[in-house]
């Protein structure tokens, strides 16, 4: 198995590292380098944006999840099915407009429209800042997993692995920039759905099917399981069942604020490809996320209680499938992890560069400067990762409801017509993100914390009904 890994990640290395060389001939101007020149097709759109928003927060982080936690965990899908709705089709007409006719590179660029320049300026320094800063945490939760898949191979140890899979993944994105990703990411789209398929079917067969399953719920009283695991509610009752499904229902809200998604509708092509484009996404979130969900509840029948749940991904493979293919699909792993890497490095060069100006100020050429800012990201949530123990899954969890909150509210205010003041922007922006990490750092709310979803979306949502200066649209 390690030998076949090994080669096939030798060979998906040297093709990606390719693509990125080939890419870079192409990548001249921001806007070639930022968002391919607004040239994305549908399929690739749908398929690029679906797999970067995923990766391995779905492959390792929610398959544990749902293995730890039970079916209660399953209330997080139809929230996150309905957050990629919202983004391509709530949203995606004034995202995609604005961005046309007003030449936005960035979701920041799309926030402070209409603002004054001071006012204008304080935007771009919070939205940059507080990109630079999640994001470090949420290519942190990445580089884990490469780290971890990587070790397992190949006994390179946390650190080892985290090393290289950092230096893969800036190798392509460094020079590629939007097109290297966008062609990358939509191969590594079909290649996660087909992984996320095939072995929870496995796995279900395993189990004897549904049947299996049942016999399995009729006897989650023993020993072998928590008496939770196959209760909807977690077995939680009243105000705290209500909180908790509306908590992880309310996740799949935050993808309305990630600048890596929102980049996708910014770099479409036309209308009809967004609607076109808005389905390969749904039906690929829905594929992956089901057969998580699957497989997550097969592991705690085929394995017991008792294993580190964010390896239950890796266990699964290395029992139910041929070692040649286990380890085509541990490859697989890593390339779901580095399709999210690449679109969040790229954004945190353009939060960096573009829109804080850090390295125009010092007379360095643009597109030179977005990829000095994805250097300097890449250290940092590489630091993050060996320095600051914690799973997949909080991590990542973090980082989308920070920036969720932070943006989200100004880009639903946006989608429905209006047009707020630059202060009540500016005030939303800082109070979701203050919010945010309240309740991370000291509430520790966890993933079916109600409170921290609606909270801190609630004093971002404030400033726009306090300050009497939203406008129609002309």
């Amino acid at each position: 198995m390690n030998l076949t890994a090994l080669i096939t990640l030798l060979i998906y290395a040297l093709i990606i590292v390719g693509v990125g060389y080939w890419a870079a001939r192409k990548s001249k101007s921001e806007e070639a380098f930022l968002l391919g020149n607004r040239e994305l097709g549908p399929i690739v759109a749908g398929l690029a944006y679906a797999a970067s928003s995923s990766s391995a927060w779905v492959l390792l982080g929610f398959s544990g999840f749902v293995y730890a936690v039970g079916i209660s965990a399953l209330w997080m899908v139809p929230g996150i099915l309905i957050g990629y709705a919202a983004v391509w089709l709530f949203a995606g007409p004034v995202l995609r407009k604005a961005s046309t006719q007003n030449g936005n590179l960035t979701l920041t660029d799309f926030l402070l429209e209409g603002s004054g320049r001071r006012t204008g300026q304080a935007i771009r320094a919070a939205a940059s800042l507080m990109i630079a800063f999640c994001f470090a945490y949420y290519v942190a939760s990445q580089f884990q997993g490469a780290g971890i898949a990587l070790d397992g191979l190949f006994g390179t140890g946390l650190t080892g692995g985290v090393l290289i899979g950092a230096i893969v993944i800036l190798a392509y994105t460094f020079f590629g920039g939007f097109l290297a990703v966008s062609i990358i990411n939509t191969l590594q789209g079909m290649l996660i759905a087909v992984v996320a398929v095939v072995l929870p079917l496995l796995a279900f067969l395993a189990v004897g099917g549904l049947d299996g399953l049942l016999l399995a719920a009729g006897q989650q009283g023993s020993a072998e399981y928590h008496s939770t695991f196959f209760d909807i509610s977690g077995g939680r009752t009243g105000w705290l069942a209500t909180g908790f499904i509306v908590g992880l229902f309310a996740t799949g809200f935050g993808a309305l604020g990630q600048p890596h998604l929102t980049a996708w509708i910014m770099a479409i092509k036309d209308a009809k490809s967004r609607v076109i484009g808005a389905g390969v996404a749904l039906v690929w979130g829905l594929a992956v996320y089901t057969g998580m969900a699957i497989l997550g509840i097969a592991a705690r029948v085929i394995i017991g209680p008792d294993v580190a749940a964010e390896s239950v991904f890796f266990q699964l493979s290395e029992l139910l499938l041929p070692s040649i293919l286990s380890g085509i699909v541990i490859a697989a792993t890593l390339s779901a992890i580095m399709s999210t890497v690449d679109s969040l490095l790229l954004v945190s060069g353009a939060a960096l560069g573009h829109d804080l100006g850090v390295f125009r100020k010092l007379n360095i050429n643009s597109v030179l400067g977005y990829r000095l800012g994805i250097l300097l990201v890449c250290i940092a949530a590489a630091v993050v990762t060996v320095s600051f123990p914690a799973t997949i899954f909080d991590r990542t969890l973090f980082a989308w409801i920070a920036l969720g909150a932070s943006f989200g509210p100004t880009v639903v205010v946006r989608a429905m017509g209006l047009k707020p003041a630059g202060l009540a922007v500016l005030l939303s922006i800082v109070l979701g993100f203050t919010f945010s990490l309240l309740f991370e750092f000291v509430l520790d709310a966890g993933p079916g914390g109600v409170w921290s979803r609606i909270i801190p979306w609630l004093f971002a949502l404030l400033p726009f009904l306090l300050i009497k200066e939203l406008k129609k649209h002309s």
